[in-house]
């Protein structure tokens, strides 16, 4: 079930995120994404901040009373810029079920939360940004109705 944040899961949530980045990591072709051994620790604290910030949320996945999945929100209000102006939008940062609980709904459960969320706090739109090796992800995405609109492209030197 979709449960909001609770300190109390804190250690699980940075276990989920350094499964996520351990994943990120192996599928990374220049082998740029590393697991660091304090990973779990920095990225949680930079992930309140953002949270914070951006008038964020974080939402769990619970099953049999242990975190399995999370899903981090914020929201982005931008004013004219040399010419553009963007609508009140979210951004999802993070989507992460554990690799043992796949397939099983609560990816899209926790993805339909935060849409919710957003929504009710005025969003219009929502992006997320996928790392482009992550297949799982990209069609994940697309079958919830997320069409690519950038692209970020590399070239190794």
């Amino acid at each position: 079930m979709v449960v909001e944040y609770n300190c109390r899961y804190d250690k699980e949530i940075k276990d989920l995120f350094v499964e996520l980045q351990e994943y990120i990591a192996s599928i990374d072709k220049e082998g740029f994404n590393i697991v660091t051994a304090n990973y779990g620790e920095e990225y949680f604290k930079k992930t309140f901040q953002e949270i914070e910030k951006h008038n964020g949320k974080m939402f769990l996945f619970e099953e049999n009373g242990k975190i399995v999945g999370l899903v981090v929100g914020l929201i982005h209000e931008e004013s004219f810029e040399c010419g553009f102006h963007a609508p009140k939008r979210g951004e999802i940062t993070e989507l992460v079920v554990s690799k043992n609980c796949r397939a099983k709904g609560y990816g899209k459960q926790l993805l339909n939360e935060m849409e919710k969320h957003l929504q009710k706090k005025g969003c219009k739109n929502i992006i997320i940004g996928v790392f482009g090796y992550n297949n799982h992800a990209i069609e994940f995405y697309e079958r919830n109705g997320y069409h690519t609109r950038f692209i970020d492209m590399t070239k190794n030197l």
